[in-house]
């Protein structure tokens, strides 16, 4: 692996930014070979400037107006793209690389545009779920999909056929690209999860024109060849440090070794290089991070003609360099650092306007401690705004609540009002404490996180329980005057460890749910949305509409089939049917809506699920006794000088002990949810027989206390 040295620079900072908010233009010529950068920020304004003697010079700066959520270059077919489109709201505006407005052009969106790529004369743009295609300014095509549209690219044209003929790629929530062709779906390619960022291969779409490099939301990047014919992966790369979801990606020789870096910038804040090696499969170069998520990330030469670097934006506004051009100091004879005429100087520039600034503070301070007095003065609050996601990781089956403010957080309370498990998380340096709750008061969690100065992101890793269901409650106080606190509120769901695959595998043993009534599909679709995540708001189009489960935490999986008047749900996990049947019920009930209900139990299929368990309760209940074996060993290793004479399995625990008492603190209940499980596995099989085996439950814990497979199969078969 070939070491890389990139050093960081700071260029500015501006409002919050949104995704693929910021662009590097191509450079004028000899007279001004650096190039320049466009930023478009949430508070409105567009600004473009360039970097001289490390300060940013700007060429022009718009006033403020309403949010820019997309920025976009375009130009000739095969030329230099060079101007400049904006997208803020249900409008896309046009400028030149010198400032001048020339193109102000109302879609017909009946909601903001969310994502936009320009391409000659076509403009494609798309809102939440709606995809409109215009070209010169006339719209020609138009598609509604099924799921919330991510981001949208086109297949190069000059790499096209045809040059009328243009190509555009949809990345949906679905975990699909739908590849268009005019108003239609041409097909759809299937990806290991959500896409979050889609971008042109070697920014030419590769070799063919057709190579399309993806990021996901659960942070995997992928590449994927999208012919005419159907889709051909080429590679994936697994989100094995379990990293931040992918938001930007851009494609630079950074390495300087003649083969174009894949460059990515993650929502954690971690920038990576990717390099190829002699079978084109990607390896990782280099990798940083920052405090705060990475919006967008491009590369060029921006400060040094002759270094190039990656410029970057994040949430919070800042515009970081990281640069392959060296960032030396000079130590003199007694230690201290000697810095250039040229630092020195911006040093003591930056001293003064820290002074300056901390003067104005003190005196606006004071203004506002001498209104404060006044009984008729009223404090206005400042208002903020909040980025926050809250993801299903598959790998450890537990959902990641990240929080982004652009000023720093004092504390953040969580409170919620179902029993969840709070998990160790390696980058957090916040302190936590807990305050004691009511259960009988629907008061589950009370725990607060206090940030550490400058902390501007903070992230939970919450694991929660199947069945029980309500919500998660987030207060977030900056530290800002007047104290303000901003809440955010999150669904827990009833089969809320449950995530959209695309096969259903039909050789496994399952269980049917049966539902028939006088219900509508959308009154079904709001059901079924209430109980799965990762479903969209509307009913899909069609007279019947399917979509299939996986259980993160078990490998079971759900077929959900449902239409107006009838909904099938299939699963290998009988507690999963159980859940349904009970939430289902209910919120039929809710709607006065009568319900036929009718269960096809298959008893193979709790064979089945034991087995699915098995491993993942052997590896817990080994896992748990070998950190109970840790103390003592390491008792004997302290009275002996040698401990030669134990077993080698014992001295491998004595090797490994850190690592196994962190694994065993970063999910510290594990093993009592498989018990849980397990504990459910048994009621519900015999409540769908009538029989209540409640009774019976301590009984089966102390044969889990002594686990044996066989032991455990027996009593399932028994137990009445």
């Amino acid at each position: 692996m070939m070491e890389m040295n990139l050093s960081r620079v700071d260029f500015c900072q501006v409002s919050t930014t949104s995704q693929k908010c910021m662009h590097i233009l191509p450079a004028s010529g000899r007279k001004d070979p650096l190039q320049k950068v466009l930023v478009g920020d949430q508070a409105g304004v567009l600004q473009l400037f360039g970097m001289k003697k490390r300060d940013p010079t700007h060429v022009f700066k718009t006033m403020p107006s309403a949010k820019i959520c997309r920025v976009s270059l375009g130009g000739p077919v095969g030329g230099v793209k060079e101007k400049i489109f904006a997208a803020a709201g249900s409008e896309v505006k046009g400028y030149t690389k010198k400032g001048k407005q020339f193109l102000t052009f109302a879609t017909n969106l009946s909601e903001d545009v969310q994502s936009m790529h320009v391409e000659a004369a076509d403009l494609l743009v798309t809102g939440k779920y709606i995809f409109n295609h215009y070209r010169d300014l006339q719209d020609i095509n138009y598609y509604y999909s099924t799921d919330e549209i991510n981001d949208i690219v086109c297949l190069p044209l000059e790499k096209s056929e045809s040059q009328d003929e243009v190509t555009p790629i949809l990345a949906c929530n679905d975990r699909t690209l739908k590849i268009m062709k005019g108003s239609d779906l041409q097909y759809e390619v299937e990806l290991p999860g959500p896409p979050s960022v889609i971008e042109l291969f070697c920014n030419d779409g590769g070799e063919q024109g057709d190579e399309i490099v993806y990021g996901t939301s659960d942070g995997r990047i992928g590449l994927v060849q999208v012919t005419r014919t159907g889709p051909i992966h080429k590679w994936q790369v697994e989100n094995a440090d379990s990293l931040g979801g992918v938001i930007s990606l851009d494609n630079y020789d950074i390495t300087a070794d003649g083969c174009l870096d894949l460059l990515v910038g993650r929502d954690d804040g971690t920038v990576e290089v990717y390099g190829f090696d002699e079978t084109d499969e990607p390896i990782r170069r280099f990798k940083q991070t920052f405090n705060e998520s990475v919006t967008a990330i491009k590369a060029g030469k921006v400060s040094n003609i002759d270094y190039d670097e990656i410029v970057l934006t994040t949430y919070a506004g800042w515009v970081n360099s990281l640069t392959t051009e060296p960032q030396t100091k000079e130590i003199s004879a007694g230690g201290e650092v000697k810095y250039s005429e040229e630092n020195q100087a911006k040093i003591a520039s930056l001293r003064q306007e820290i002074e300056m600034l901390q003067k104005q503070v003190l005196t606006e301070r004071d203004n506002y401690q001498v209104q404060a007095q006044n009984p008729s003065s009223i404090s206005a609050v400042p208002g903020f705004h909040i980025n926050n996601k809250f993801v299903l990781n598959r790998d450890d089956a537990s959902y990641s609540l990240s929080l982004e403010v652009q000023m720093s957080i004092d504390h953040v309370l969580i409170q919620s009002d179902v029993p969840v498990d709070l998990l160790d998380i390696d980058k957090n340096s916040a302190v936590i404490s807990f305050s004691s709750c009511e259960p009988e008061q629907g008061n589950f969690l009370l725990a607060t996180y206090r940030c550490q100065a400058n902390t501007t992101r903070l992230e939970v890793k919450i694991r929660t329980i199947e069945g029980q269901y309500g919500k998660l409650r987030a207060y977030l106080t900056p530290r800002i005057q007047p104290k303000t606190c901003l809440l955010t509120t999150y669904c827990i769901k009833p089969l809320s460890l449950h995530q959209r695959t695309h096969s259903f595998d039909d050789t496994r043993p399952c269980n049917k749910l049966t539902l028939t009534g006088k219900f509508s599909a959308a009154e079904v679709h709001s059901w079924v949305t209430f109980c799965l995540p990762e479903l969209p708001e509307r009913v899909p189009a069609g007279d019947s509409v399917n979509f299939i489960f996986t259980s993160t935490f078990l490998d079971t999986q759900l077929n959900c089939t449902y239409r107006k008047g009838e909904a099938v749900f299939l699963s290998d996990n009988i507690s999963t049917i159980s859940i349904l049947k009970d939430v289902l019920s209910k919120e039929a009930t809710k709607k006065k809506i009568k319900l036929d209900v009718s269960c096809d139990l298959n008893d193979d299929s709790i064979e089945h699920t034991l087995r699915l368990i098995h491993p993942k309760l052997e590896y817990q209940l080994l896992l748990a006794k070998k950190v109970q074996l840790i103390e003592a060993l390491k008792e004997l290793e302290a009275n002996e000088s040698s401990v030669e004479f134990l077993s080698p399995e014992y001295r491998q625990i004595l090797e490994d002990a850190e690592k196994l008492q962190a694994e065993y603190k970063k999910q510290p209940c594990h093993l009592e949810r498989l018990y849980g499980m397990i504990t459910d596995l048994f009621i519900d099989k015999f409540k769908f027989k009538g029989v209540n085996v409640k009774s019976r439950v301590p009984q089966l814990l102390e044969i889990l206390d002594n686990y044996n497979m066989d032991n455990l199969k027996t009593f399932f078969e028994t137990a009445q």
